[in-house]
């Protein structure tokens, strides 16, 4: 490093400590904001981000690769592919799923993907953008997940997948899903985007799926600002998905290099001249869905906090978990059984029979400057972009109506004090002790 640079990132730490002390004001109950989500961020990230800049990598490059090797250990899977964003990383993994490639058991358009309607939008898009049609099912109050049961009952004949998100951060049933697919010849997406660390049956979340997904967007168990990535055990099925990312293009050598295949000018497909330079041959319709090197290095010093930042989602949502422990009108969240969340939001729903409105609970706790978010979308079947979407619905979505009316949830991220926290119960106390 050269002593100009070194004096520069010397500097980047003087800073980021500078503006930590100003920010460093102490928690002021009713004054200070209590966010629900929220990205943490040390002097490595920005002396990170920095570094990245001043050596000008603006481009997916060496932080990109290594990050998309060490997440692709930490996650137990072979391959992972970067993108831009966690809603990315959905297109893609359904996307490759419709590749020619995959022969007979490719998804074609009017073919049937199973999914949760009490979700968040970027789960269920792909399976249209694709010309498929999602079929939804209801979840669990407590866990907000659906179960086997419900995905076996949905299976029909034109049933081709599963993509199904882990609720919260709280694992679905996993394993039984995953042997449903195999039983069924079903391909099974997990986004994983809450559930980073999360275990089920004492394996990580992510691990189950033929492909997995991830976000890294400031909510996120790790941010890279924007971000997300796609992982796979299946080299296949990685080809495909680093394919239709990068442009759609057949080649595999980096934008960057110009013959490392050594076989650049001796293929021939479609109905190319042979010879045609494979760089510019293209075996899918693709995007440009590519993170950068600035995105990477910052995922590279976050990863290094991954279990700091675990640890302490798992602790704030105890807190809060016993904190609220007995409350009337107030039904609690629980982890799926065999399962050991990485939470990434504590939620709450309060019983239809409750003499209070959920509104005037969320309206109360905002006037605290206590952050809180609805669980998305409620019932994806009930908002505008889906109501004339084909689809199909099985069983009754009673309990996604109810998460549509009555629930929202409020933060367990690592930014989180025990003081802030001890606010948060305080609050939902006094408002039920007042309004029950």
């Amino acid at each position: 490093m050269s002593e100009h640079k070194a004096l520069v990132l010397d500097e980047v730490r003087k800073y980021h400590q500078e503006q930590e002390q100003w920010r460093d004001a102490g928690f002021v109950p009713g004054t200070t904001e209590i966010w629900p989500s929220g990205a943490v961020l040390d002097e490595d990230d920005r002396v990170a981000l920095v570094t990245a800049a001043l050596d000008l990598r603006i481009a997916a490059g060496m932080s990109s690769r290594k990050f998309e090797s060490a997440f692709a250990r930490r996650l137990k899977r072979r391959k992972a592919h970067l993108t831009n964003s966690g809603s990315s990383a959905n297109l893609l993994a359904l996307s490759a799923l419709t590749s020619p490639q995959l022969e007979d058991r490719r998804l074609r358009p009017g073919d049937e993907v199973i999914t949760v309607a009490a979700g968040f939008p970027t789960t269920v898009n792909p399976i249209l953008q694709n010309g498929l049609v999602p079929v939804f099912v209801d979840v669990d109050l407590r866990t907000y997940n659906t179960t086997a049961a419900r995905v076996e009952a949905a299976i029909g004949p034109k049933t081709r997948a599963i993509i199904i998100a882990h609720a919260l951060g709280n694992p679905f049933e996993v394993a039984e899903i995953a042997q449903l697919a195999e039983d069924h010849d079903l391909f099974l997406i997990e986004d994983n985007c809450d559930a980073v660390g999360s275990t089920y049956d004492g394996r990580l979340t992510g691990s189950f799926g033929d492909l997995t997904t991830v976000s890294f967007y400031p909510a996120h168990h790790l941010t890279m600002g924007e971000g997300g990535c796609v992982l796979t055990s299946n080299l296949a099925l990685a080809r495909i998905v680093e394919s239709i990312r990068d442009w759609g293009r057949d080649c595999w050598c980096e934008p960057g290099e110009s013959n490392k295949c050594l076989k650049r000018f001796t293929y021939q497909m479609g109905t190319l001249p042979e010879g045609y330079d494979h760089k510019y041959i293209f075996s899918h319709v693709g995007y440009n869905l590519k993170a950068t090197d600035l995105q990477a290095a910052l995922g590279l010093t976050q990863l290094a906090k991954l279990d700091s930042f675990i640890d302490a989602r798992r602790r704030n949502w105890r807190r809060l978990r016993d904190g609220l422990d007995g409350v009337p009108w107030l039904i609690l969240p629980e982890a799926t059984p065999n399962s050991d969340p990485s939470w990434f939001g504590f939620v709450l729903t309060v019983d239809p029979a409750a003499p209070f409105l959920r509104s005037a609970l969320v309206d109360f706790l905002e006037s605290r400057k206590i952050g809180t978010r609805r669980l998305f979308a409620g019932n994806l079947t009930r908002h505008p972009a889906y109501i004339d979407a084909p689809h199909r619905v099985v069983g009754s979505l009673e309990n996604s109506d109810i998460i549509t009316e009555q629930t929202f949830w409020v933060g367990v991220y690592p930014g989180l004090t025990d003081e802030m926290l001890d606010y948060v119960v305080s609050s939902v106390r006094e408002f039920v002790e007042t309004h029950g």
